[in-house]
């Protein structure tokens, strides 16, 4: 048997020569693994541009033009779309409707043009929409309510709709100067406040004014009114101010009214018929 021993040169070669061996082997390795994967590397897709989301519609404004200054009141089409359909079509005069004085049907005339706050009553609201002025005037139409659980008389500067009872809806409305739960609807089937309001009754709230517009209410409510100062028994102004117009802003065309029934012959004031508080 013959064994062979390494002299100190071989030994050095190997020693040299293993490592470096090694490094050249990794150098081609790592060359061959970025070619592979250079080469099987497709382009990227150019990324589709993202579309922007349409912003949603903003609701319908009125601007209260009157001779006491300017009222400004978001609508809820969403929460009454009659009513607010109804409001638009009259102030545009887009929806025809008879004059109390004469009993013609009028068309392409705005109703509100020159109507008075014929009821003004501090701590409670401002009414207005009659053409005649009275609060009992008939404009030839009506519509139903459009109650929820859920809007209620809780702040101050709800936009709402006077009636004379269930769905006698027509043209007048008020404004309220505070919260004012008595006016809230009754879902009550026995009725609420002690029998005094039916089941399913209350004033339709198809809109919200502004703070500035709550101090307008205010100041309307404390001017003057015929017999002293204005109360629930003494709300008829002195010198009623006067809507002289109203923009709609943000409603586009505006969807005309549904047709409404016919008014019975009947009259009655239409007015929010809870008393104010003391």
């Amino acid at each position: 048997m013959v064994t062979r021993f390494c002299t100190p040169r071989h030994a050095k070669a190997a020693r040299f020569g293993g490592p470096a061996f090694a490094l050249i082997l990794l150098c081609f390795s790592l060359a061959a693994s970025g070619q592979t994967k250079s080469s099987g590397q497709s382009p990227k897709a150019k990324a589709a541009p993202q579309k922007t989301a349409a912003a949603p519609a903003k609701a319908p404004t009125a601007v209260i033009h009157t001779t006491a200054g300017d009222m400004k009141c978001e609508m809820f089409p969403d929460k009454a779309p009659k009513t607010v359909a109804n409001f638009i079509g009259l102030a545009k005069g887009t929806k025809d409707w008879k004059d109390p004085a004469t009993g013609k049907t009028i068309h392409g005339k705005p109703l509100y043009d020159g109507v008075i706050f014929h009821r003004v009553i501090p701590e409670f609201m401002v009414q207005t929409g009659d053409p005649s002025g009275t609060g009992s005037g008939d404009v030839g139409f009506e519509f139903q309510d459009e109650l929820l659980p859920d809007l209620l008389f809780d702040q101050p500067g709800r936009l709402a709709m006077a009636n004379r009872g269930l769905n006698t809806n027509s043209s007048q409305f008020f404004v309220t100067e505070k919260e004012l739960p008595s006016l809230n609807p009754c879902f009550d089937p026995n009725g609420c406040m002690g029998g005094r309001r039916q089941p399913n009754s209350g004033y339709t709230i198809f809109g919200q004014c502004d703070a500035d517009s709550v101090e307008l209410v205010k100041k309307i409510a404390r001017m003057p009114c015929q017999g002293g100062p204005c109360n629930g028994n003494n709300s008829r102004p002195q010198s009623p101010v006067k809507i002289t117009h109203i923009d709609i802003q943000g409603a586009g065309k505006g969807a005309p009214a549904k047709p409404a029934t016919k008014k019975p012959a009947a009259k009655a004031s239409t007015q929010p018929k809870s008393a104010p508080p003391n």
